[in-house]
């Protein structure tokens, strides 16, 4: 279970202090911590 580059990705939820967050990535919801989830580099598609 991971990312792999051109899926889309979406933050569902944020914890009140900000760790861990939850991320909606190739149709499942995976919780991260902060320094998991600043390894994912995004590009914006228009």
């Amino acid at each position: 279970m991971g990312c792999l580059p051109g899926e889309e990705i979406s933050v569902e939820q944020k914890a009140p202090l900000g760790d861990p967050v939850s991320v909606n990535i190739a149709g499942y919801v995976l919780s991260l911590r902060i320094n998991e989830a600043d390894q994912i580099i995004v590009s914006v598609i228009d």
